[in-house]
């Protein structure tokens, strides 16, 4: 051999096999001490970034539930709303426990409301007198859960102070009934009302009110169980409402699922003619007092 221990050849000794492993051997530790060392100090560098990890994730909840109430808030407030049906003056086209949704979006663009469309609107004052009894009250803390909810429109409101009708007519329009075949008429031409609950007439009490401007007069479609436009004739305005007390218009039932529909607007208004500027109003003793239902 040479002096550095290499053959007298030149040529490197050959490696030597590493022993052979059983199946059940467990892992070949490195033979250089610097190579373990940095494995277990990346096993522990990945330990760290997954708590880091976990702890970005709790502190963010926070802030995406309040992101998520903001947004739902924002919605009940401008866009949409949910309504609870606490009574049968719109059946059968809304049911008792039905749940609406209510665009409130259209009115900031200056949309107007239109004839047969279904709106919700503040109560002008008494309407609300012998309306069906609320829901039962919620025990301690699934109340107050509720009310939380419901103030961020996220579940609807059984307590609000609002009513739900149909427009019959709107600012300028004469409404009267009825007609020969006991229909209601506005500016004249009689109102085909196939969404008349199965059994009213189209109404038992006689009328004719001239709509002033920037106002609405609104039925129930349970005709027969409706305190509406027709049972304050004698109060200001003549049982119309104001448009500005108006929420918004009913759109869509959304509950329950087998009771699923769209409200859209009847065609029969389609084919209500301009009013006439003949400033006509109602005949005097024209009304009959009935009774008033919710």
């Amino acid at each position: 051999m040479g002096s550095r221990g290499r053959p007298r050849g030149g040529r490197d000794p050959e490696p030597r096999p590493e022993p052979e492993r059983g199946p059940g051997a467990g892992p070949v530790e490195p033979a250089d001490p610097a190579e373990a060392g940095g494995r277990a100090q990346r096993r522990r560098m990945a330990r760290k970034v997954r708590r880091r990890r976990r702890t970005r994730r709790a502190g963010e909840l926070p802030l995406l539930v309040a992101v998520a109430l903001c947004i739902a808030l924002v919605l009940k407030t401008f866009l949409v709303q949910a309504f609870f049906i606490p009574s049968g003056s719109m059946e059968q086209t809304i049911r008792i426990g039905d749940r609406v949704l209510v665009d409130k979006l259209t009115p900031w663009f200056g949309a107007k409301v239109e004839r047969g469309e279904v709106v919700v609107f503040k109560d002008p004052g008494g309407w609300l007198k012998g309306e069906a009894a609320r829901p039962a009250q919620d025990p301690a803390g699934v109340k107050q859960i509720k009310q939380t909810l419901t103030f961020i429109g996220l579940l609807p409101s059984a307590d609000e102070q609002d009513l739900i009708k149909r427009v019959i007519g709107i600012g300028g329009d004469t409404v009267a009934c009825c007609d020969n075949r006991g229909r209601v008429t506005v500016n004249g031409r009689p109102l085909d009302e196939p969404y008349v609950s199965p059994g009213n007439s189209p109404s038992d009490i006689p009328f004719e009110v001239h709509v002033p401007a920037g106002r609405l007069f609104v039925m129930g479609d349970h005709r027969a169980n409706s305190a509406d436009s027709r049972y304050h004739l004698d109060e200001a305005f003549e049982g119309t409402i104001d448009e500005k007390g108006v929420v918004g218009q009913a759109v869509v039932i959304a509950w329950p699922f087998d009771h699923w529909r769209r409200l859209e607007q009847p065609a029969t208004f389609l084919d209500v003619p301009d009013p006439a500027r003949s400033g006509r109003r109602r005949r005097p003793g024209g009304r009959r007092r009935g009774t008033a239902f919710a």
